[in-house]
């Protein structure tokens, strides 16, 4: 696998060359079970909503942990914002409010599959604050983990995107 990463003042990226079709890929993508095994920072949980990703302005919710949150475990919803088999898929996160409504704070995850072959892809993950507001900035530092995050993120992705032997 090839890493390579870029930060700027908005966003962080990673690309990682999978050995691995793009359609392999997305369906781990695609499939919300997935999502802790695949986070390189351990936050993610588990999935509360189960149904796969099909299309823009889905929603769907993820258990998550942080010791540094106020109320240590808590619950991110996601809004689908990019789905395009298997080329690409993205989320905004947010919150939903005691009264029922979502709110995003202006950050977003997008994972772009390049085929370069019938059983290679290469996988670039952003994550992107750009949209942010300074009242969140100022309480949030951005982005909340380590550059090694998204390329541990990746090559979780290519261990569980990969065939096994019973395949």
């Amino acid at each position: 696998m090839d890493d390579q990463s870029t930060k700027d003042q908005e966003h962080v990226s990673a690309t990682l060359t999978f050995a691995v079709p793009a359609e392999s890929v997305f369906a781990v993508l695609a499939d919300p079970t997935t999502h802790a095994a695949i986070d390189g920072t351990g936050w993610v949980q588990r999935p509360v909503d189960r149904a796969p990703l099909t299309e823009v302005g889905q929603v769907f919710r993820m258990g998550m942990h942080h010791d540094s949150h106020p109320d240590g475990a808590y619950q991110v919803v996601n809004l689908v914002q990019a789905i395009d088999p298997p080329r690409a898929i993205g989320w905004l996160t947010g919150y939903e409010t005691a009264e029922g409504n979502l709110e995003f704070g202006g950050w977003f995850w997008r994972y772009d599959l390049v085929p370069l072959g019938p059983s290679e892809t290469a996988v670039t993950l952003t994550y992107d604050w750009s949209e942010v507001p300074r009242s969140i900035r100022e309480r949030i530092q951005f982005p909340p983990f380590g550059p090694e995050h998204l390329t541990n993120s990746l090559r979780h992705l290519a261990d569980l995107a990969a065939p096994t032997s019973a395949d």
